[in-house]
């Protein structure tokens, strides 16, 4: 049985495990990420996590997964937003100098999708695409159980793409960007705009869209619209031979998402109306996806 590390990266906490190229965890230990403190403080503390895993003998490689997008090819991320002077530190080499074992590195969004293309609910597909539905909007694309990362590492990065050009700019994204109406966070922003400032989480709007609100229901109805645009979009470029959603707004699914494939049936040619979406299936797509590149790399 093979074993790798993971390591999922967070502003807030770090998660290192065991895990098989089965992606089950044998082993994990989790603290807190120090990410304010410097990417040399955090990387040691990494370190000294994986040092204590008591299943580390024998594992082939550690695989990071972390927020921003990453070069992979050079071994570092290229925007740090919630880690402290990690832009362009090089991670990689640090660790696989004082581990003395391969190191791989991708995005937090890529790793997950990753994740649930080798062993989640996209398994057996060669061309995967992971869409995170939650706080924002994200993507990855897994063809051949290899993470499509692109140029400069921002490929999947979907939040950006334009649906609806003629919308107010809300903030660094362009005008009318998805993320910025049909994420978790757009549904908060609207609903607090034309319901009530009571409204705290998606989930309200969709309690609410459930008692037959009529503004809550118009909010569901353009994300629906919104949601599919994207997903239309994408697949005019890769076609994949599955969506899988996750993140937090999918934990509604059973609400919308039967309509965004109506939607989206409708956005795309008839020959791509088969396309299967599924939800995501694994509960620790994380630091599973972080060993998993490594399984990834050694097959390539």
């Amino acid at each position: 049985m093979r074993k790798f590390i993971g390591v999922d990266l967070g502003g807030t906490n770090v998660r290192v495990a065991v895990v098989t190229e089965f992606g089950d965890i044998l082993e994990d230990v989790k603290a807190p990420s120090l990410s304010d403190q410097g990417p040399e403080i955090v990387l040691n503390n990494i370190i000294e996590m994986i040092d204590s895993l008591k299943l580390k003998e024998g594992v082939e490689g550690v695989g990071v997964g972390i927020p921003g997008p990453v070069d992979t090819e050079n071994g570092y991320v290229t925007l740090a937003t919630n880690i402290k002077d990690f832009a362009y530190f090089p991670v990689v080499k640090y660790l696989s100098e004082r581990l003395n074992l391969p190191v791989y590195m991708d995005n937090d969004a890529n790793v997950a999708g990753l994740a649930e293309a080798l062993v989640g609910a996209g398994k057996g597909k060669r061309i995967v695409y992971y869409v995170t539905h939650s706080t924002g909007i994200g993507g990855a694309l897994v063809v051949n159980g290899q993470v499509v990362s692109g140029n400069f590492g921002y490929a999947g990065e979907i939040a950006n793409i334009v649906i609806d050009p003629s919308r107010p700019k809300i903030n660094h994204l362009n005008p009318g960007a998805v993320e910025n109406w049909a994420s978790g966070d757009a549904l908060i922003r609207i609903g607090k705009e034309k319901i009530s400032e009571d409204i705290t989480s998606a989930g309200d709007i969709f309690a609410l869209y459930q008692k037959e609100d009529p503004i809550a229901t118009e909010i569901i109805n353009n994300m629906v619209v919104d949601f599919a645009s994207v997903l239309s979009a994408i697949a005019h470029v890769v076609e994949p031979h599955v969506f899988v959603i996750g993140g937090g707004v999918s934990k509604s699914a059973n609400l919308y998402l039967n309509r965004v494939i109506e939607v989206y049936n409708t956005l795309v040619h008839p020959g791509m109306r088969n396309t299967k979406f599924e939800l995501a299936k694994l509960d620790e797509p994380g630091v599973v996806g972080a060993a998993m590149l490594c399984y990834s790399n050694k097959e390539s």
